[in-house]
């Protein structure tokens, strides 16, 4: 195999890694930040899952990514994925958890522009209104699932002591689930532009594993964000886990199952499928914000129980870095595609 393919991953590994450092929040942050779970055992099973959701579920929103942008160069693939991470590495820099799915559409537009092709306009507004959807849908579940978990405990007799033994043990498996989905939504966001170049081959381990070329890819850069969840989430997971609003241990947990419902149900082709074919209306597959979506379940719980323990000075910021994301993204990569092709004479498109 090529070694310049590898070198050219290299910004969709460092991508995956940005990813990790900061999207691991969203996943065990509320846990973390109530000290519920530590965070050693957070990183090992939001690892694991992520991984798992990313082979095994991660091509539906791969697709949908893929039609905003042929990229059709691994040279410019490579910029796209460099340019998205470095956004997102500047943002971890001031602890702000910011939309990776933003950082890559908005690369992925500098690409077009600079190459001079046009960017889907429905396939665009169809990611950028999950933007909008994802933090408002999140804040509705997470509202509907504390007014439901209110009332039960109102009307239980369950002691404390083992009411904290059932948070613990409630938010290590939402963010388990919460870890997968992550990985099944997300990994587009990584591995996505290089999915046409992908030189791997069919793997099979006897009758018990089969992975296609695409996920042995989704596998690499799995693996990746689990490097950027061990090595450098610390930051952003205190922010979202403390800061941003003071969390109970129960609230933690709602906040995390909000958080991976929405996620999922952006990336489940087989609820897709379910749905459209008993004519029902379904989510698109799109890679979304798993940053917004947990801190539109913060937000929703907030203003469920009033609105006066939110932290909206800090919440304006991750607004701000929400907006400046895309925008920051889609420059880079535009300069860069310059310097690419005109400093070190690699080809960044074909008409």
């Amino acid at each position: 195999m090529d070694l310049s393919y590898f070198i050219f991953l290299s910004s969709g590994l460092f991508l995956g890694w940005s990813l990790g450092a900061n999207d691991a929040a969203n996943v065990f942050g509320t846990a973390v930040g109530t000290k519920m779970v530590k965070f050693r055992t957070a990183a090992l099973i939001s690892s694991l899952f992520i991984i798992i959701g990313a082979v095994y579920t991660g091509e539906g929103a791969s697709e949908t990514l893929g039609k905003l942008g042929h990229i059709n160069t691994l040279p410019g693939a490579f910029m796209v994925a460099l340019a998205a991470a470095l956004s997102i590495y500047w943002m971890v820099q001031s602890a702000l958890p910011v939309s990776t799915s933003q950082a890559i559409v908005g690369a992925i537009i500098g690409w077009n522009l600079y190459s001079g092709k046009p960017t889907e306009i429905d396939i665009f507004l169809q990611i950028a209104g999950t933007w909008i959807i994802c933090p408002i849908l999140a804040g509705i579940i997470a509202i509907m699932i504390y007014y439901l978990v209110k009332n039960i405990i109102r009307h239980s007799k369950i002691h404390l002591i083992r009411q904290d033994l059932y948070t613990r043990i409630g938010l290590i498996i939402a963010g388990a689930f919460g870890a997968y989905a992550l990985g099944a939504n997300n990994i587009a966001n990584v591995m996505g532009v290089f999915v046409e170049s992908a030189p791997f081959h069919e793997i099979s381990f006897g009758n018990i594993l089969h992975l296609d070329k695409t996920q042995v890819l989704f596998l690499i850069g799995g693996l990746a964000i689990s490097c950027g969840v061990y090595t450098y989430s610390h930051k952003v997971i205190n922010t979202v886990g403390d800061n941003l609003m003071h969390m109970s241990p129960l609230v933690a947990w709602i906040v995390v199952v909000s958080q991976g419902l929405v996620l999922f149900l952006f990336a489940s082709q087989g609820l897709q499928h379910f749905l459209l074919s008993h004519n029902l209306p379904a989510l698109p597959l799109v890679p979304v914000s798993s940053s917004q979506a947990v801190i539109g379940a913060i937000i929703g719980i907030g203003i469920a129980k009033g609105g006066n323990n939110i932290n909206w000075n800090i919440l304006w910021h991750i607004a701000l870095g929400w907006v400046f994301t895309p925008i920051i993204a889609a420059l880079v990569c535009f300069v860069s595609l310059f310097f690419l092709e005109n400093v070190f004479n690699q080809i960044a498109y074909i008409n």
